[in-house]
């Protein structure tokens, strides 16, 4: 084998020198210095996802356990932005005083967990899809009890871990089965392999039901709201977008590309978990007053919504998916970075807290606001625009029925988000939180995701572009 066809992982080499930097700058930097971790931290990465945005011709790395596509560059691209994101909006988290020690240590999780998200989406073969799965689910489980002196986060940490473990561990039993069945464990010898056995349907479920956990679809759902709630905001909005959208990503080319012959199979599933997933998270979402909890179950119901393109198994479908997940990206951590900003300064996060918000915190009201409408779907805005093409692939595909269930849960989603918006500019309160001073980094992400939410929707320059790489995949 030519080791030298390693450096054409250019995206994985450069992550992982921004690592090591960072690691080292952080043990060996002088307290002086280590005022400058963060901008010096942010820097390199944007550098980083600068210096890795352009599309490559395709290559394979060690017989094909590594494969590379250029959409797979734009996979990366969003996921390194949205990353880089929240590295801004946690800020603020970070230089508190008893964060500080452990500015180091979150950023070298974090960016584990992206490493192991880059390995994923480039996999294959099920061992490197495997490996990548864990080294993105086992330094998420340390970031969500990063803050190891709150009762709530390390409930939430050993939720996590307990979750994540549970569904790690029925994928790998699907996985061995799999391989018992076809001998092999490279995508492209299982897709001709692969004939449908009742074996291998059985394992196929196995395989499946663990990426749902990871996703977070209904009914295997149920520890999204108890560790969103309890880990750190930010880190709660890196698990509801970042490692979302990858494990969708991974998803949709697995089933595509490795399980063609059972399309019939997987889509009948799907379907179901569609169905269930936006009704029972719109449901639950009305109840909800803690708003971490209620951006929970909105994620739960946009996961439902992005299997509509999952399900089409289209180049169109996977445009519409990667052009979601982007619009999705810049509406949820909009939304997100609000709530952070708020709960680190006053601790508050009832949606009775935001009561008269517009009066003394106007931009903030209306950077939630704008990114509600986009979650809703509400045009002008780019999440109209974003459930359209994923609409339009589900119906290309034939599935009037599950579009018009999604249409209708809509109107069910629209009423819920109306609640907060309800709540900072029509209900009274006569002690609403008091203005607010934004550090710069959070104001600046805040700056990115309003302009991604109201002009990327309107630029068709975005999804044609995609379009055209979504073909190779």
């Amino acid at each position: 084998m030519n080791y030298s066809s390693f450096l054409q992982m250019t995206e994985e080499f450069s992550l992982i020198s921004v690592m090591i930097i960072l690691l080292v700058y952080d043990i060996f930097a002088s307290e002086k210095t280590l005022r400058y971790f963060q901008p010096v931290a942010l820097l390199l990465f944007t550098a980083h996802t600068i210096f890795n945005c352009i599309p490559r011709d395709a290559f394979e790395v060690a017989g094909g356990m590594f494969h590379y596509v250029p959409m797979q560059t734009y996979i990366k691209t969003i996921l390194n932005i949205g990353t880089l994101i929240i590295l801004m909006q946690a800020h603020q988290f970070l230089n508190d005083d008893a964060n500080r020690i452990k500015r180091g240590e979150f950023y070298f999780l974090t960016l584990s967990t992206l490493l192991g998200m880059y390995f994923m989406i480039s996999s294959g073969n099920f061992l490197m899809f495997f490996i990548g799965l864990e080294t993105a689910s086992i330094p998420m489980a340390t970031l969500v009890a990063f803050d190891k002196y709150n009762n709530k986060a390390a409930e939430a940490g050993a939720k996590y871990i307990l979750s994540a473990v549970f569904a790690s561990s029925i994928s790998l039993f699907g996985i061995s089965l799999i391989y018992g069945t076809t001998g092999t464990l490279y995508f492209s010898e299982i897709a001709t392999l692969f004939t449908g056995t009742p074996l291998q349907l059985m394992a196929f479920v196995f395989f499946i039901v663990g990426l749902f956990f990871k996703i977070s679809l209904v009914p295997f759902h149920l520890w999204t709201p108890d560790v969103y709630e309890g880990s750190q905001t930010n880190i709660t909005s890196y698990l509801s977008v970042i490692s979302k959208g990858a494990a969708v990503f991974v998803l949709f080319t697995l089933l595509v590309k490795v399980f063609p012959k059972i399309v019939t199979e997987w889509q009948n599933i799907l379907y179901a978990v569609t169905v269930l997933s936006i009704t029972v998270a719109n449901l639950f979402a009305i109840r909800q007053q803690n708003l971490k909890r209620f951006l929970a179950f909105s994620s739960i119901s946009q996961a439902g919504y992005i299997m509509l393109a999952v399900i089409s198994g289209t180049a169109i479908g996977m445009a519409s998916l990667v052009y979601f997940v982007l619009v999705y990206m810049f509406s949820n951590l909009a939304a997100f970075g609000v709530l952070s900003i708020i709960e680190q300064r006053t601790n508050k996060v009832l949606m009775s807290d935001y009561d008269g918000l517009y009066k003394s915190n106007p931009k903030l009201s209306f950077v939630m606001m704008i990114a509600l409408f986009s979650l809703a779907g509400i045009p002008p805005f780019a999440g109209f625009f974003s459930k359209f093409f994923i609409f339009s692939a589900a119906i290309e595909q034939g599935f009037y029925v599950l579009v018009f269930i999604a249409l209708l849960n809509t109107i069910i989603s629209l009423y819920y988000y109306l609640l907060v918006v309800k709540a900072m500019y029509i209900n009274s309160n006569e002690n609403p939180i008091e203005t607010l001073s934004t550090d710069f980094p959070a104001k600046f992400s805040l700056v990115i995701c309003t302009i991604g939410i109201l002009i990327i929707g309107l630029i068709s320059t975005f999804y044609n572009q995609i379009a055209v790489f979504s073909f190779g995949m």
